[in-house]
Protein backbone atom coordinates (compact mmCIF):
# COMPACT_ATOMS: atom_id res chain seq x y z
CA UNK A 1 0.00 0.00 0.00
CA UNK A 2 1.49 3.33 -1.03
CA UNK A 3 1.37 6.59 0.89
CA UNK A 4 -1.08 8.07 -1.65
CA UNK A 5 -3.42 5.09 -1.16
CA UNK A 6 -3.37 5.57 2.61
CA UNK A 7 -4.20 9.27 2.23
CA UNK A 8 -7.00 8.54 -0.25
CA UNK A 9 -8.43 5.86 2.04
CA UNK A 10 -8.33 8.20 5.03
CA UNK A 11 -9.97 11.00 3.01
CA UNK A 12 -12.77 8.63 1.98
CA UNK A 13 -13.22 7.60 5.62
CA UNK A 14 -13.40 11.25 6.70
CA UNK A 15 -16.10 11.92 4.08
CA UNK A 16 -18.26 9.03 5.34
CA UNK A 17 -18.08 10.04 9.00
CA UNK A 18 -21.45 11.27 10.22
CA UNK A 19 -21.80 14.90 11.18
CA UNK A 20 -22.41 15.28 14.90
CA UNK A 21 -24.15 18.44 16.03
CA UNK A 22 -25.32 19.59 19.45
CA UNK A 23 -27.78 22.35 20.31
CA UNK A 24 -27.27 24.06 23.66
CA UNK A 25 -30.34 25.51 25.38
CA UNK A 26 -29.67 27.87 28.29
CA UNK A 27 -32.74 28.58 30.45
CA UNK A 28 -33.19 31.01 33.33
CA UNK A 29 -30.78 33.40 34.97
CA UNK A 30 -28.21 30.79 35.96
CA UNK A 31 -28.49 28.95 32.64
CA UNK A 32 -27.98 32.13 30.62
CA UNK A 33 -25.02 33.26 32.72
CA UNK A 34 -23.35 29.84 32.55
CA UNK A 35 -24.10 29.61 28.82
CA UNK A 36 -22.56 33.01 28.17
CA UNK A 37 -19.38 31.96 29.98
CA UNK A 38 -19.30 28.61 28.13
CA UNK A 39 -19.60 30.21 24.69
CA UNK A 40 -16.85 32.66 25.57
CA UNK A 41 -14.64 29.70 26.48
CA UNK A 42 -15.60 27.75 23.32
CA UNK A 43 -14.63 30.79 21.23
CA UNK A 44 -11.27 31.06 22.96
CA UNK A 45 -10.63 27.33 22.51
CA UNK A 46 -11.57 27.33 18.81
CA UNK A 47 -9.96 30.63 17.82
CA UNK A 48 -13.16 32.55 17.15
CA UNK A 49 -13.29 36.30 17.65
CA UNK A 50 -16.25 37.97 19.42
CA UNK A 51 -17.73 38.87 16.02
CA UNK A 52 -17.83 35.21 14.92
CA UNK A 53 -14.85 35.30 12.57
CA UNK A 54 -12.06 32.74 12.87
CA UNK A 55 -8.60 33.90 13.83
CA UNK A 56 -6.81 30.90 12.28
CA UNK A 57 -8.35 29.14 9.28
CA UNK A 58 -6.01 26.14 9.64
CA UNK A 59 -8.15 24.46 12.26
CA UNK A 60 -7.27 20.75 12.44
CA UNK A 61 -10.26 19.21 14.20
CA UNK A 62 -13.10 20.53 12.04
CA UNK A 63 -15.47 17.80 13.26
CA UNK A 64 -15.26 18.93 16.89
CA UNK A 65 -15.61 22.54 15.80
CA UNK A 66 -18.74 21.91 13.70
CA UNK A 67 -20.39 20.12 16.62
CA UNK A 68 -21.13 23.41 18.33
CA UNK A 69 -20.85 26.06 15.59
CA UNK A 70 -22.59 26.60 12.25
CA UNK A 71 -20.84 28.55 9.52
CA UNK A 72 -22.83 31.15 7.59
CA UNK A 73 -22.38 31.93 3.89
CA UNK A 74 -20.40 35.02 4.90
CA UNK A 75 -17.86 32.97 6.85
CA UNK A 76 -19.19 33.90 10.27
CA UNK A 77 -19.45 31.15 12.89
CA UNK A 78 -22.65 31.11 14.92
CA UNK A 79 -23.20 28.94 17.99
CA UNK A 80 -25.96 26.35 17.87
CA UNK A 81 -27.67 27.60 21.00
CA UNK A 82 -30.69 29.29 22.48
CA UNK A 83 -30.84 31.60 25.50
CA UNK A 84 -34.22 31.84 27.25
CA UNK A 85 -35.32 33.78 30.33
CA UNK A 86 -38.64 35.27 31.40
CA UNK A 87 -36.89 38.37 32.72
CA UNK A 88 -34.92 40.43 30.15
CA UNK A 89 -32.01 41.71 32.27
CA UNK A 90 -29.72 38.67 32.01
CA UNK A 91 -30.36 38.06 28.31
CA UNK A 92 -29.76 41.79 27.73
CA UNK A 93 -26.28 41.30 29.23
CA UNK A 94 -25.61 38.82 26.41
CA UNK A 95 -27.15 41.19 23.84
CA UNK A 96 -24.86 44.03 24.91
CA UNK A 97 -21.79 42.07 26.05
CA UNK A 98 -18.46 41.43 24.39
CA UNK A 99 -19.82 38.53 22.31
CA UNK A 100 -23.02 40.33 21.21
CA UNK A 101 -22.15 39.90 17.50
CA UNK A 102 -21.60 36.17 17.91
CA UNK A 103 -25.27 35.32 18.50
CA UNK A 104 -28.15 35.79 16.09
CA UNK A 105 -30.90 37.94 17.68
CA UNK A 106 -33.41 35.10 17.24
CA UNK A 107 -31.30 32.98 19.61
CA UNK A 108 -31.80 35.42 22.50
CA UNK A 109 -35.33 35.13 23.89
CA UNK A 110 -36.60 37.06 26.88
CA UNK A 111 -39.95 37.97 28.35
CA UNK A 112 -41.03 41.24 29.89
CA UNK A 113 -41.14 40.19 33.54
CA UNK A 114 -39.90 37.34 35.69
CA UNK A 115 -41.91 34.82 37.67
CA UNK A 116 -40.77 36.29 41.02
CA UNK A 117 -39.46 32.90 42.17
CA UNK A 118 -42.95 31.41 41.87
CA UNK A 119 -42.95 28.13 39.94
CA UNK A 120 -46.68 28.20 39.20
CA UNK A 121 -46.47 31.72 37.80
CA UNK A 122 -43.59 30.75 35.54
CA UNK A 123 -45.18 27.49 34.46
CA UNK A 124 -48.80 28.45 33.93
CA UNK A 125 -48.94 32.17 33.14
CA UNK A 126 -45.78 33.98 32.02
CA UNK A 127 -44.00 30.87 30.74
CA UNK A 128 -47.04 29.78 28.75
CA UNK A 129 -46.79 32.98 26.71
CA UNK A 130 -43.23 32.16 25.61
CA UNK A 131 -43.40 28.42 25.04
CA UNK A 132 -44.59 28.61 21.42
CA UNK A 133 -41.79 31.00 20.44
CA UNK A 134 -39.20 28.85 22.23
CA UNK A 135 -40.43 25.66 20.54
CA UNK A 136 -40.36 27.39 17.14
CA UNK A 137 -36.75 28.46 17.66
CA UNK A 138 -35.76 24.96 18.79
CA UNK A 139 -37.46 23.56 15.68
CA UNK A 140 -35.55 25.99 13.44
CA UNK A 141 -32.22 25.14 15.04
CA UNK A 142 -32.99 21.44 14.68
CA UNK A 143 -33.94 21.76 11.02
CA UNK A 144 -30.61 23.44 10.29
CA UNK A 145 -28.71 20.38 11.57
CA UNK A 146 -27.73 17.44 9.37
CA UNK A 147 -26.79 15.03 12.15
CA UNK A 148 -28.26 16.22 15.42
CA UNK A 149 -26.85 14.19 18.31
CA UNK A 150 -28.67 15.87 21.16
CA UNK A 151 -29.37 18.91 23.25
CA UNK A 152 -27.36 20.25 26.15
CA UNK A 153 -29.23 22.18 28.81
Amino acid sequence: MTFDTVIATEDAYQMKKPVREVISIHVGQAGVQIGNACWELYCLEHGIQPDGRMIDFNYDDQEAFNTFFAETAGGKHVPRCLFVDLEPTVVDEVRTGTYRELFHPEQLLSGKEDAANCYARGRYTIGREMIDVVMDRVRRLTENCRGLQGNAY
